[in-house]
């Protein structure tokens, strides 16, 4: 490229970032590498699956759309316009392109080689904290934002693709192969074969001074450069570099791209001077991408069995406990979680449908409970209901039998998968749940007409509810049932209510907890009823009685409340927080011990843990006295 051209495609590159971090003369040589590619209208610069190249590229002019393949239909994902950056993959990952990138317009793109540009992201801290930040955001295109960026091949799965990557769940080895530095370079090599490993950390007192891995066996020892019988810190990589152990992928790919390494040594504080806790390799990176939530959701699309559903569902559990593990805010983790959850109990409805043919009417596949809230973290529960359209008399046990046999066999499966059948029978399988339209709409106003007639019916968790299969302008139908049912319903409110508030209490007298007598759970604390269960109650029925629907997440019905309902905003806030607080205790609770998380063992939790449990239910008190005013419970109390 002659120096003329060379000096217009470095004052293009200083306008942009993360170019115009660095000197002119960096983006001199950078330009110098530079490859133009003239592309002609709707002409394809890479596809789906193909191998990645040596360069990432930026638009010089025209409009490149990067679109992915779903549900067999390709969807535009992005645009990128003169400045915007795309096709990075290459820097982190070694599995194909993702996406599409091709000419919405006759354009000019640059192709800018990885191996040039990535010495400039090593030596300059601002290069690398863009890349970092944008991999991370997962950026949008400047006709969004205003600023010219990266776009990234991560693909998401919902609109909020900026929170996605954060739920990027990296296992690694945690018991590393540790050798001492006074070991014997064919000893180590003998105990790296043992172990069927292909590194060693080399450490002092534990902390670690040097990684060897089987390419310094080869280029070092293997070719005759280092004797075998000389020390391992002869060959070993020095000094170590160290990383915490809640390293995101996005952050531990930067890492290794900054200083050109293929491992990373984890430590306790993350410097070399702590305890070594693991080791992260480049085929950990690799493993981690197949868990990134939207991969997930591509599993179960193509699921055909409970088995394989079961692995996607088994992957989730590492997300939720990762994300924990980073502190990652609750309600991320249960936006995230939810939608798993949703397609995997609609891909047994399809399975179902697959195996038993077209169904005969529309219907609807309602998940209620937990399921229906976004709040099932756990292998708790499943809960559910069908609705179906209303059809003709004499049609109506045959479509009825369909759809009971297309609800065992769905709710078989979601069992195999690991969610147990509702204790109390509450799921489309039960004939009492499985009906049309039209039954189900006299079901809830004599539920919520004459709600005390019929006690052993009712149940409270039959208002929340999600649809995971089926005709939107059913649950919408059902949606209107309800709330023309629940306007001024005094009847209903009263009972609710008092539903509401006679959940045994957390703490009795002397401000101790109350915990089970009896049982196989005697002397732990059930955390579900006695402190979950009335503020899910009662931001239930105050989003009921308000009039306001399509909120079912519990922590979103008091913080919209906070919003129609300005004077008991501190409560509604308190109650949000408590219940995030006691969900993540359940959570983990449920992580550690393989279960359901219902039943905290008390002994296990240190004094701190405690006092932060007892504070949660304070907000139980405020809300308490607040339903009770303003609902003047009286007929059930």
């Amino acid at each position: 490229m002659s120096n003329a051209i060379s000096q217009r495609v470095a004052d293009f590159l200083k306008e942009y970032e993360p170019f115009s971090f660095l000197p002119y003369e960096d983006l001199i040589t950078i330009a110098n590498t530079i490859r133009v590619i003239n592309l002609e209208k709707h002409k394809s610069l890479f596809q789906i699956n193909d191998k990645l190249h040596d360069s990432f590229y930026l638009v010089a002019s025209g409009i490149i759309h990067l679109t992915v393949i779903s549900d067999a239909e390709e969807t535009l994902l992005n645009k990128c316009y003169a400045g915007d950056i795309f096709g990075l993959r290459p820097f982190f990952a070694k599995n194909n392109y993702q996406m599409t990138a091709k000419a919405r317009e006759e354009s000019i793109v640059y192709a800018i080689p990885i191996a040039t540009f990535k010495p400039f992201v090593a030596q300059n801290q601002e290069v690398l904290n863009f890349l970092l930040e944008s991999f991370a955001a997962n950026t949008k295109n400047s006709s969004e934002n205003q600023n010219h960026g990266l776009v990234s091949d991560n693909v998401g799965f919902t609109d909020n693709q900026s929170d996605m990557l954060y739920f990027q769940s990296l296992n690694y080895n945690k018991f590393p192969l540790k050798i001492a530095v006074e070991t014997i370079i064919k000893d180590a090599a003998n105990l790296v074969t043992e172990n069927y490993v292909d590194s060693a950390i080399i450490t002092d007192q534990n902390y670690p001074i040097g990684i060897v891995t089987d390419k310094d066996f080869r280029s070092k020892v293997a070719s005759g450069r280092v004797p075998m019988s000389h020390t391992i810190d002869k060959i070993m990589a020095s000094p170590v570099i160290s990383v915490t152990e809640n390293i995101s992928v996005a952050e531990a790919q930067l890492v290794m791209l900054k200083y050109g390494v293929t491992h990373l040594c984890v430590t306790h504080d993350g410097t070399d001077k702590s305890e070594v806790k693991g080791i992260i390799s480049e085929h950990d990176l690799v493993v981690a991408q197949a868990n990134n939530p939207g991969v997930l959701l591509k599993e179960i699309k193509r699921s055909q069995t409970s088995k394989e559903l079961k692995t996607v569902r088994d992957k989730l559990t590492d997300i939720i406990q990762s994300s924990l593990n980073k502190n990652i805010p609750l309600t991320h983790v249960n936006s995230i979680a939810g939608e798993i959850t949703l397609s995997i109990i609609k891909r047994a409805v399809e399975l179902s449908i697959l195996d038993l043919g077209s169904p005969p009417a529309r219907f609807a596949y309602l998940c209620i409970g937990s399921q229906g809230r976004k709040e099932q973290l756990l292998y708790s529960d499943q809960d559910s209901i069908l609705v179906f359209e209303d059809v003709a008399a004499e049609k109506y046990r045959d479509v009825k039998d369909y759809f009971i046999k297309l609800s065992k066999k769905t709710t078989a499966t979601l069992e195999k998968v690991g969610y147990p059948l509702c204790p109390q029978g509450h799921v489309s399988s039960n004939m009492l749940w499985c009906k049309s339209l039209t039954d189900w709409s006299k079901q809830y106003s004599s539920w919520m007409n004459t709600p005390g007639e019929n006690t052993s019916e009712i149940s409270s968790v039959f208002f929340d509810y999600e649809m995971a299969f089926g005709d939107q302008k059913i649950e919408d139908a059902i949606t209107e049932v309800i709330f023309k049912n629940a306007k001024n319903n005094v009847l209903f409110y009263d009972y609710l209510g008092n539903d509401a508030l006679k959940k045994p209490t957390p703490l009795n007298f002397f401000k101790k907890f109350n915990l089970e007598e009896e049982g196989e759970n005697k002397g732990k604390f059930d955390i579900k009823t006695r402190a979950l269960m009335p503020l899910i109650d009662g931001a239930r029925l105050l989003i009921l009685s308000n009039g306001i629907k399509g909120i079912n997440s519990t922590y979103l019905r008091y913080k919209q409340l906070v919003m129609i309902d300005p004077k008991f905003s501190e409560v509604y806030l308190n109650c949000a927080e408590a219940f995030l607080t006691l969900s993540k205790f359940r959570t983990l609770e449920g992580l550690k011990n393989d279960s359901s998380g219902q039943y905290l063992n008390l002994d296990e939790i240190n004094k701190v843990d405690k006092e932060k449990l007892k504070n949660a239910f304070a907000p139980m008190r405020e809300l308490e006295e607040l339903i009770k005013d303003r609902f003047q419970l009286t007929q059930f109390s």
